[in-house]
């Protein structure tokens, strides 16, 4: 009798074991599917537009014109105008040097440049006393009165009076080159802004040394913003419809919210060896002064426009290989999620084209969907079932 019970119990055992491990068929899946409580989610109807095709690209702004102002005299500040952050217009006064030994070389110049004059001056008398004796000498040769060796002496000095007129004059244009010599190095003791713009930096203060031979110092930098370059580099493999005055449109973190604009101005002939990349000069108008230099940008250049182009929100796409131009996407059909693989094409901001696998009208979950599963019942945002 033990026997008997002892088999009765290894039979249960195998029974129940052999249940265990059996699969559930696909009415036990649906089943448990439809006993899954419905997931809420916000959906999107799949629309057709307009697709901006372009190029991405980041760079960063740097003001078009700017100037390191630098002295070529040496010598000591004696004064300084303006400080940083100050708006100048080109020609106004930024610091002035020690200018004493050039003025006594400047007096020391005209003073010599009299002298010449001067000399000029006595040189002309002599050459009218010398012009009356020789004229006279010539009249009295006509008559017989004086000899020829008279005549003679008489036309040579007449000749170095003209002579000594030359040489003065030229010493008077040396003299006066020696004083424009000096005039220049005085100005350039005068330091001036060359343009309109900023005081972005200042590097002297009363009493430094500028204009210091070798490397002189940077005295100030003056920058005007008006204009900004942002510099971008695009692949090789994307330059192709890469064309002068085209727009690039950019938004940078530092001006959240705004979207700027600018026209390519200027695209390298050569690529770069490193990345075998090319670098591009966009030219932006910054009127209000908003952009400052050295910001970070994110932008793109437009290349060209397509119409009736089928687009998805980028919230909606899952899996998405962009190397391969492959997506997933949920959509809600009827009040059920269907999981269906897309062909994308080109992104457009908040949007991405879709070449194969959508069509107009269609409706995408875009959030809600991280947990949804294929066939998952859905409660449609707005709709209430």
């Amino acid at each position: 009798m033990s026997r008997w019970i002892l088999n009765l119990l290894l039979f249960a055992l195998l029974w129940t074991g052999m249940g265990g491990c059996s699969q559930p068929s696909p009415g036990q899946e649906k089943q448990a599917t439809q006993g899954k409580p419905p997931v809420a989610v916000d959906v999107a109807p799949v629309a057709v537009g307009t697709l901006t095709e372009g190029i991405e690209v980041v760079g960063s702004l740097a003001p078009k014109f700017q100037s390191e102002i630098k002295s070529e005299y040496a010598g000591i500040v004696t004064e300084v105008f303006v400080t940083e952050w100050v708006r100048v217009s080109r020609g106004d006064l930024l610091a002035q040097l020690d200018t004493r030994e050039a003025a006594v070389l400047r007096q020391k110049a005209e003073a010599g440049l009299e002298a010449a004059r001067a000399g000029v001056r006595q040189a002309e008398v002599s050459l009218s006393r010398t012009e009356r004796e020789y004229q006279r000498f010539l009249k009295m040769k006509e008559a017989g009165l004086v000899t020829q060796q008279s005549l003679d002496e008489a036309q040579s000095a007449r000749d170095a009076a003209l002579a000594a007129i030359q040489a003065g004059k030229a010493q008077i244009a040396v003299a006066e080159e020696d004083v424009r010599y000096i005039k220049t190095r005085l100005e350039k003791a005068t330091i001036r802004s060359p343009l309109d713009g900023v005081v972005a930096f200042r590097g002297v203060n009363v009493g430094d040394l500028a204009g210091e031979m070798g490397m002189p110092k940077i005295m100030f930098l003056i920058v005007d913003n008006r204009i900004m370059n942002l510099t971008v580099t695009v692949p090789s493999s994307r330059i192709s419809p890469l064309r002068p005055g085209q727009t690039l449109r950019f938004r940078t973190d530092a001006v959240p919210g705004k979207e700027f604009q600018g026209k390519v101005m200027f695209i390298n002939p050569t690529l770069s060896e490193t990345d075998r990349s090319v670098r591009v000069v966009v030219e932006v108008p910054n009127a209000d002064g908003v952009l400052k230099g050295g910001m970070f940008v994110k932008g793109k250049i437009e290349t060209g426009r397509r119409e009736g182009v089928i687009q998805v929100p980028r919230l909606a796409i899952l899996n998405w290989d962009v190397a391969g131009g492959k997506g997933q996407v949920f959509l809600a059909n009827g009040s059920q999620a269907e999981l269906r693989s897309i062909s994308l094409g080109e992104p457009m901001e908040d949007f991405v084209e879709v070449t194969a696998g959508l069509s107009s009208g269609e409706k995408v979950v875009i959030r809600g969907g991280f947990n949804l599963k294929e066939g998952d019942r859905l409660i449609l945002a707005g709709k209430g079932d």
